[in-house]
């Protein structure tokens, strides 16, 4: 298995509820196969600055947004599998590059700035991690994750994301005590992933169950919770 990956796709966010969920199933279930990673836990440690400078330009760009991340499939110990990544999004086009490595070896990396494996991406990597002052992971972004894939449509998934949660201290501990939800727990982050135009049978049960696009970013929306506990604590806030 490769330990160099590159995404190029549009990605279309949904907040849904249980109701339009089920609808939602009824209607295009039968396209559905569940993917590599069927039901998951994901994990995703978000680097930033100590004033928060990458979130905070993401916020507020327009056209152009990019994030730092290490992504796991379940909460990671030192030696599971993860993934150091750069995310971008420019005119509405999701671009991800990224690479394997252990857990231990990527928060090592952001400590001592040794690359923990060669080869282009690694080394665009380090580039954007410098151009940083080479940020920390500040928040863990944790959910329940069902991902599909669709049958005859290749380079399409669909993933429904519950239990969105944040922690922004003790971020890779097992325990989940000290975690902030940021969404309802009836509530759903529906995504459409694609290479190319969404299917009409898609774009019809998405008329059908009343599920419209909405914009939600789970790092942006856990940093604005973030500050506004630090606002109420009396605590230093980055706006």
């Amino acid at each position: 298995m490769s330990d160099v990956y590159i995404f190029r796709r549009v990605e279309k966010k949904y907040i849904i509820g249980g109701e339009q969920k089920r609808k939602l199933i009824e209607l295009i279930g039968r396209y559905l196969t569940p993917d590599l990673h069927g039901v998951s836990t994901i994990c995703s440690l978000y680097l930033d600055t100590p004033d928060y400078r990458l979130i905070r330009n993401s916020i507020d760009a327009v056209s152009y947004k990019e994030k730092l991340r290490i992504r796991s499939y379940g909460i990671p110990d030192s030696d599971s599998r993860v993934f150091f990544e750069i995310k971008k999004k420019f005119e509405g086009v999701v671009y991800k590059r990224r690479v394997a490595m252990s857990c231990a070896d990527a928060i090592k990396y952001t400590h001592d700035g040794v690359l923990p494996a060669e080869g282009q991406i690694m080394n665009e990597i380090d580039w954007l991690m410098h151009f940083y002052g080479m940020p920390l992971p500040r928040i863990a972004i944790l959910y329940e994750r069902e991902a599909y894939d669709v049958e005859g449509h290749q380079g399409l998934r669909i993933t429904f994301d519950r239990s969105v949660r944040y922690r922004d201290h003790d971020i890779l501990s097992k325990s989940d005590s000290s975690d902030v939800p940021i969404l309802a727990a009836d509530r759903s982050v529906f995504e459409v992933k694609t290479e190319a135009a969404m299917p009409m049978w898609l774009s019809a049960a998405l008329e059908k169950c009343s599920i419209y696009p909405a914009s939600f970013s789970k790092y942006g929306t856990a940093y604005i919770d973030m500050l506004n506990e630090n606002k109420a604590k009396g605590e230093n806030n980055y706006a």
